[in-house]
């Protein structure tokens, strides 16, 4: 099997390319290293793959390539390459969430329908469903994003689900509930904290830290986004969710477990666009995909805190 994984070098994309060449697949990953952390950040998290002969690396917006030509002998398509966070959206920057979230997937599915693709999995988010009290969150669940970030995944959700229903090209889309793990984004909340508790200084916790979260190891995304590649049904979208909710003031008190350091805490007001609860309904993934998470926050945790130690002492060689 051949597979293009756009946004190849991100901290899904970079291992899901890695579970695809472990299988024995040829991979093309698209990348085009917006600047919302450093290049040669994700340039190191694909550095395992970049010598394989399997995979090659195509720089580049999906809104200026030569997808006709990347797409040539490709079976399968995993898009996950987007503009990430709720907080940046608002304002001006929601222009580059507009092109590369949404723009650039009507585009990739429009060269897909031309070029006869067998099936493309679209990488959502639990953001579209927004500030809900109805736990856990279900798929026909009303969606109504808090953020324009959501906006933006759920439209492109649409988009993959019309390519299906108008030209049937095989679509599955998963919806990613608080990926954490290796390689996590440098903006996002356990990575900080797990810094702090690593170099020192203070943690902010926007809000009461009562708000709550369904916390999904990257290992357990990768296999169910490979699973819905697999064994999704076409037009179909599926929760992916840890099954690991907890609130923020009690991942606090996890993390301090298990690195063993104290944290100092400094509250500020919630940030706009921040929902209150986050948890996932996997029973439609775990009927269709036969997925079942099985990182433990607490494993996945200590996981994450072994790869950023280990980051520091190549740092130090």
């Amino acid at each position: 099997m051949r597979y293009l994984v756009t946004g190849c070098a991100g901290f899904v994309g970079s291992h899901l390319v890695e579970r695809l060449l472990a299988q024995g697949g040829e991979v093309i990953g698209v990348d085009a290293f917006l600047e919302n952390y450093p290049r040669e950040r994700k340039l190191s998290q694909i550095s395992g793959v970049l010598e394989q002969p399997s995979f090659r690396l195509v720089e580049g917006l999906l809104q200026e390539i030569d997808l006709e030509e990347i797409l040539e002998g490709i079976d399968q398509v995993f898009h996950l390459a987007a503009v990430p966070g709720v907080r940046p959206s608002w304002g001006k920057a929601f222009q580059d969430y507009a092109d590369n979230n949404l723009l650039a997937t009507q585009r990739l599915l429009e060269a897909c329908r031309e070029s006869g693709i067998q099936r493309l999995i679209y990488a959502s988010s639990s953001s579209v469903y927004g500030d809900t009290d109805r736990l856990p969150m279900h798929e026909d669940a009303l969606t109504l994003p808090f953020s324009p970030y959501g906006v933006t995944k759920l439209a492109a959700e649409h988009m993959v689900r019309l390519y299906y229903r108008n030209f049937g090209l095989e679509t599955v889309s998963v919806r990613y509930f608080t990926v954490y793990g290796s390689r996590q984004r440098p903006d996002m909340a356990i990575q900080r904290f797990l810094r702090v508790a690593a170099e020192g200084g203070s943690v902010t916790v926007f809000g009461d830290g009562e708000q709550s979260r369904d916390f999904t190891h990257v290992t357990d995304i990768a296999d169910a986004t490979l699973r819905a590649a697999a064994r999704g049904t076409p037009g179909r979208v599926y929760n992916v969710g840890g099954g690991s909710r907890v609130t923020v003031n009690e991942l606090l008190a996890l993390i301090e477990q298990v690195t063993g350091c104290r944290l100092s805490i400094e509250r500020t007001p919630a940030k706009p666009g921040d929902v209150r609860a986050t948890l996932a309904d996997c029973s439609s993934a775990q009927q269709d995909l036969g997925f079942t998470p099985r990182v433990s926050l607490k494993e996945g945790l200590e996981e994450q805190w072994a790869w950023l130690n280990s980051l520091a002492d190549k740092a130090g060689q």
